[in-house]
């Protein structure tokens, strides 16, 4: 017993140092290299501040939906619901989401509807979405605010974001970004 006892021990506290210690002050220092030192891209706009990589809630018809968020939008944790497409729950709660976007997207057919409108990400915080599901909402959008559709159009198409270097991920629309463009159209 004596010959396993030490060496766990010892190998527990070199685990415990180099996970808890190392590994968190490397991570910590190649965040000082990131933009705003890995505190995140803060935006202000009216007086508030808001950060551009965590989802955010966006309700009124007015705006572009966010993505539907499994932490109700809440930073600090993230988390999926963990819940597999066989979930009786699982369904229950993106079959809600389905019945309320068409409610405030009545022209819209269900088959229509991108599932990144109706399903949450895997952190719960993803603060983009696709470009079919940021054109979907140009007629709720355009009637609302009384713009042509081709300028909300042209309005997704300017805010959106290509694939890392062109090939890694698809094509996505920062919703806090384009909502903030938005607000600038009269």
């Amino acid at each position: 017993m004596k010959n396993n006892l030490l060496p766990s021990l010892k190998l527990t506290a070199l685990f415990i140092l180099l996970f808890m210690g190392i590994y968190t002050a490397l991570i910590l220092g190649i965040a000082q290299f990131a933009p705003n030192h890995g505190k995140g891209f803060v935006v202000l706009a009216d007086g508030k501040k808001h950060y551009e990589n965590i989802a955010q809630n966006f309700s009124d018809d007015k705006y572009f939906s966010s993505r539907p968020s499994a932490v109700n939008y809440n930073a600090a944790g993230s988390g999926g619901s963990n819940k597999g497409p066989s979930n009786p729950d699982y369904l229950a709660t993106v079959q809600a989401r389905i019945d309320t976007f068409m409610m405030h997207n009545p022209e819209v057919r269900k088959s229509d509807i991108p599932s990144d409108l109706v399903t949450a990400s895997g952190s719960g915080e993803d603060p983009n979405i696709s470009i079919q599901g940021a054109f979907v909402q140009i007629p709720r959008i355009a009637k609302i605010r009384n713009i042509p559709v081709g300028q909300l159009e042209a309005l997704v198409q300017q805010n959106t974001e290509e694939p890392l270097l062109g090939l890694f991920g698809t094509k996505k629309v920062n919703v806090l970004q384009l909502n903030l463009a938005l607000n600038t159209l009269k």
